[in-house]
């Protein structure tokens, strides 16, 4: 045998009990895909045991407990021959039979264009294909692009560890004391991440040993924490430290970037290019409440939790309805004597029953030494999560119910969630009404829910209030036609600034232009990544790129990390200084995303949500399909630009 090893995994050194062990807790579909690597038997994918369907994140619905058996026994076979040999291989399946194991695997056709997609993103070869290759660029060439990254969250950390690869000389400016973004700054209990962790990682960097399938924020900031030192780039990146303003300067190319560390000292630098990676979701947005600074006792955002405050025995107040509520709500709940929830609109939510489950040991086990197990469970968790729904998200002008769905796919979806929402609470009619929504699935965030929720909300000491709020007193919450609610604390789980990219800070491009005034309150980017009159700056995370249909925003933010580096390789291939995207060509992405959001179930004028702007344009949504967004990034094309 002289196949090529999986490099993800480490070899096999325990006994026949341990293997035998772990395989009980195994993903079947994706051991079945693993067998071909550890035998080269592909008869395997027209033998009578077939995956069904994927119908969930990983799930094996369908197949019987006879069949996962029999794949159990003979995985227990081929692993102990693969450990008694040395850990080789037979020689890897080719790409056709990838395509078919594909296939196979999920229970229907994976079409041809997404093949590529997902074979890149399993990394079956071992290469990390989303690294883009500089051969030929000069490191003195190299060194001359001084570039800076504003924000050490997830996809600043991904732009640091890329431009590390490559030798271009970086710095990162973080506003807070460490890395990961929202999982830095959200610390309120019940926080945890809402896509499958084994798919919430960067590609080149799968974890193997998440303690649950949908972890917690202490777990995810440390996974970041991790990264950052494990790819070296910890010590480029200055904490405590904001850009202020950031202004072209056409003489040199360069931009000329004011900074401020925490306690107030402002200093100056000169960067060839920035890369913002600042996030839609790290404004914490607090609603203007009459009364609110009279109120007494503590009173924050969600965002910004105060582990000082003791809610054992306190009359609590939080307001707001969404993610972050559906979190900590079942938590405070714990501990508090009284708990007034206080919600403008409810939301959908799907039921996932591993929401809150640990991944077992066994399964850890897996991840860690079963050649290409891990490739093929990270496949399950995406392909399902991929364009699938999109569908049910497209408004069908003939539909006769436009009110409570869009058409005959998303009317199925609201009478399973109804039915979900029904199953727990139905005997409790006045509930019911308060948590069923009235505008269609989808026009806002899908929560993700296995009853701990409504399980809350059942409580005797907790309120669901529906009445509008009238004005905040010194010992509570005022509410229509209820008078005053008394509290002690007020948590704000009112979402964020999402409209205002790059806010507060002062953006200045090519003859003065103030990139706030450009954008008002419709910011847009071609490929919500760069702007014209605004040469040498990159969004990650920008205008238009919020996934509400599928994947993972890693998946989205490593599409858009090697667009950048490919703008850069090309800018540095031409001899250049300085690239901007054409204003033509950037307006005609800006119609194509207006047109494409108006179609879509979240222009719905049923309902308010972030992914609108004041006017009621989708800003911060993509409506793309993720292989069409991934195949547009893959590289730039220097056409779209002009050089400097």
């Amino acid at each position: 045998m002289s196949g090529r090893p999986d490099a993800g995994v480490a070899p096999i050194a325990c006994d026949d009990a341990t293997i035998e062990g772990a395989l009980e807790s195994a993903n079947v579909p994706a051991l079945l895909m693993s067998l071909i690597h550890l035998t080269g038997d592909t008869t395997i994918l027209r033998g009578s045991i077939r995956p069904p369907k994927v119908v969930g994140r990983g799930a094996e619905s369908g197949l019987s407990a006879q069949d996962k058996a029999a794949v159990r026994a003979r995985a227990f076979e081929a692993l102990r021959a693969y450990r008694d040999r040395g850990g080789t291989l037979p020689e890897p399946p080719g790409p056709q039979t990838i395509a078919a194991m594909m296939a196979f695997v999920v229970g229907e056709p994976v079409p041809e264009a997404y093949v590529p997609m997902m074979q890149e993103e399993m990394a079956l070869d071992g290469r990390d294909a989303r690294g883009e290759s500089w051969e030929g660029i000069a490191p003195g060439a190299r060194q001359g692009l001084r570039v800076l990254v504003i924000g050490a969250g997830m996809s600043g950390l991904l732009a640091a560890i890329r431009l590390q690869e490559h030798g271009v000389p970086y710095d990162v400016v973080e506003k807070n004391d460490a890395v990961g973004g929202t999982w830095s700054e959200n610390t309120y209990p019940g926080c945890r991440v809402d896509v499958p962790n084994h798919f919430y990682c960067y590609s080149f960097a799968p974890n193997p040993d998440w303690s649950r399938y949908y972890s917690r924020q202490p777990e995810l900031q440390a996974y970041f924490e991790d990264c950052a030192n494990r790819f070296g780039v910890r010590p480029r990146i200055r904490f405590g430290c904001e850009v202020v303003s950031a202004q072209w300067n056409e003489e040199h190319a360069q931009w000329q970037v004011r900074l401020r560390s925490a306690d107030g000292v402002e200093t100056c630098a000169s960067y060839r290019a920035i890369v913002s990676a600042v996030g839609q979701l790290n404004r914490p947005k607090i609603p203007d409440v009459a009364g609110l600074p009279s109120f007494r006792g503590p009173a924050f955002h969600s965002a910004r939790w105060d582990p000082t405050i003791d809610l054992r025995g306190k009359r609590v107040a939080v307001i707001g309805t969404g993610a972050s509520a559906l979190q900590l709500v079942p938590e405070v709940a714990k501990v508090a004597s009284r708990l007034f929830v206080l919600q403008r609109s409810p939301a959908w939510m799907s039921p996932n029953p591993r929401y809150h489950r640990r991944v077992p040991e066994g399964q850890k086990w897996l991840l860690r030494h079963v050649p290409f197990y891990a490739r093929w469970y990270r496949f399950l968790l995406f392909w399902p999560a991929s364009d699938g729904l999109m569908p049910s998200l497209i408004v069908d002008p003939d539909w006769p119910h436009p009110q409570r769905s869009v058409n005959e796919r998303n009317e199925e979806a609201r009478l399973a969630l109804t039915g979900y929402l029904e199953a727990q609470v139905g005997d409790d009619p006045e509930l019911f009404a308060k948590v069923v929504p009235d505008y269609p699935p989808f026009v806002k965030r899908m929560l993700q829910d296995d009853g701990r929720w409504l399980g809350a909300l059942r409580q005797e000491h907790v309120d669901l209030v529906t009445e509008a709020i009238e004005r905040i007193e010194p010992d509570g919450v005022v509410v229509e036609g209820r008078g005053r609610l008394d509290v002690d604390v007020i948590v704000f789980a009112t979402g964020f600034h999402a409209n205002r990219f790059l806010w507060p800070m002062e953006i200045v491009g090519r003859e003065g232009r103030v990139l706030r005034d450009v954008w008002g309150d419709e910011p847009t980017a071609y490929l919500g990544i760069t702007v014209p009159g605004f040469p040498n700056l990159f969004c990650l995370y920008g205008p238009g790129t919020n996934l509400a249909h599928a994947g993972s925003i890693i998946f989205h933010s490593e599409c858009q990390v090697r667009y950048v580096m490919g703008c850069l390789k090309v800018m540095l291939e031409r001899g250049g200084t300085a690239m901007e995207c054409r204003a033509e060509v950037a307006n005609e992405y800006d119609r194509r995303h207006l047109e494409a959001t108006r179609r879509t179930v979240w222009a719905h004028p049923g309902a308010r949500s972030w992914y609108k702007n004041q006017a009621g344009r989708v800003t911060t949504v993509s409506p793309w399909r993720l292989v069409d967004y991934w195949r547009w990034t893959r590289r730039p094309d220097p056409a779209d630009f002009t050089f400097g």
